[in-house]
């Protein structure tokens, strides 16, 4: 018997801590875009390697999908437990409470850094005379990377319009057995490959896809790409499925080994394919190559997303106080990141370190700052009953409950 088998809610335990790392490893993400051997970032070292190249792209290719599995999965337990109202009161003040709240915090703390650094690179002095920054539009808007809590917005809405009439009009439940058959039959070896088949077209229609980058992120206007839109969208809808049917977690871990191998082959093909470790900007114009990679990407983002689902199901199921507290912060760490990353690129980039050593020390020191933070303003205040739905005692007793719905 699998572990998720034997203990059914300690599988929240593990899903809980992959969401809170999938939000962390946006720290890492964001670190190594200074040391990529192709510059695409404003803060970039002088110290590159292809290596970080390896990590962006690994982490890029998985981690967003899953988290809007988790959140759909959170999203459907969190309607059963609350009820319509309680359920939009809680979004309303978790997700875009956050949004709109701190990106006044944030969007000017990054414009601080662009300052900062134009400064050092104008001598010492702020340079005048530049050219006026672009206007803010529907379609413009700067959302930076508090984009997923827009997204996650819309599919929330979404997902309770579609609901409405099934919910009306199914009183008997059939067609909910039928949606539940459906997804027993998703589930297995093949779910990458079903899954990657809508995300594979809609790669193959973006213009201009520039492979190396996966999915366009939605980070800018309120109206978010198809292809976001598709493999976010998918990821989410599967979650809530999957939360309907519990017992197919179950079945998701014991196939953690061949989603792994897939993933990984799929993963290393998809990096070749798009350019290499030292890539271009070029997007790929030619068809039959660009049909490849968009079949091959898509399902290296799916098979990616169900191994980290499995392995998470498989060794993290247990309760862990340190894997629930990371779990906890993930969500304030991620919403602050972005300025402290890039501060902490401008002050590594004379520090005479290796690539890998300035990107643990902007990763670590980021952390470290994000975490401090977290603890002195964060969890034992009402900030923390914002963000997380709840605030924490100064002193408290170990929390061994479930993991909170997100």
């Amino acid at each position: 018997m699998s572990s998720s088998e034997a203990c059914p809610s300690d599988r929240l335990h593990g899903l809980d801590a992959l969401r809170g790392a999938a939000l962390l490893l946006g720290v890492v993400l964001h670190a190594s875009l200074g040391y990529l051997p192709t510059v695409i970032w404003p803060f970039a070292d002088e110290q590159t390697s292809p290596w970080a190249t390896v990590i962006f792209f690994a982490i890029h290719l998985f981690r967003m999908t899953t988290f809007f599995l988790i959140a759909g999965l959170f999203g459907h337990m969190l309607l059963q437990r609350r009820g319509l109202g309680g359920f939009i009161r809680d979004r309303l003040g978790r997700i875009a409470g956050p949004l709109f709240g701190l990106w006044w915090v944030v969007f000017p703390a990054v414009i601080a850094v662009f300052i900062w650094k134009a400064a050092i690179d104008n001598g010492g002095t702020i340079p005048t005379g530049g050219p006026p920054p672009p206007p803010m539009t529907f379609e413009t808007f700067p959302l930076l990377h508090l984009w997923f809590l827009w997204v996650l917005m819309i599919l929330y809405a979404a997902f309770l319009l579609l609901r409405a009439p099934f919910a009306l009009l199914d009183r008997d439940g059939a067609v909910g057995r039928l949606v539940d058959r459906l997804t027993g039959a998703l589930i297995g070896p093949w779910t990458p490959a079903v899954m990657a088949a809508p995300l594979a077209l809609a790669l193959w229609l973006t213009p201009d896809w520039i492979a190396i980058f996966g999915i366009p992120t939605p980070d800018k206007g309120f109206i978010p790409n198809p292809a976001a839109l598709t493999a976010f969208g998918s990821a989410f809808a599967l979650g809530v499925m999957l939360d309907r049917r519990r017992d197919l977690l179950g079945r998701i871990e014991r196939f953690w080994h061949g989603f792994t191998v897939m993933a990984l082959g799929s993963g290393a093909g998809a990096l070749a394919l798009s350019g290499g470790a030292v890539f271009t900007f070029d997007p790929v114009t030619d068809p039959s190559l660009k049909t490849a990679l968009a079949c091959l990407y898509a399902f290296a983002v799916f098979a990616s997303t169900m191994a980290v689902t499995g392995l998470a199901l498989r060794f993290m199921s247990g309760h862990s106080a340190v894997r629930r507290y990371l779990a906890d912060a993930s969500y304030w760490i991620y919403i602050i990141h972005l300025p402290l990353v890039m501060a902490a690129q401008v002050l590594m980039l004379d520090a005479p370190l290796p690539w890998w050593g300035k990107l643990a020390a902007v990763t670590g020191g980021v952390t470290a700052v994000s975490l401090l933070t977290y603890e002195l303003l964060v969890r034992h205040s009402f900030v923390g009953r914002w963000l997380n739905g709840r605030r924490i005692p100064w002193r408290s007793r170990p929390d061994t409950g479930l993991a909170p719905a997100e």
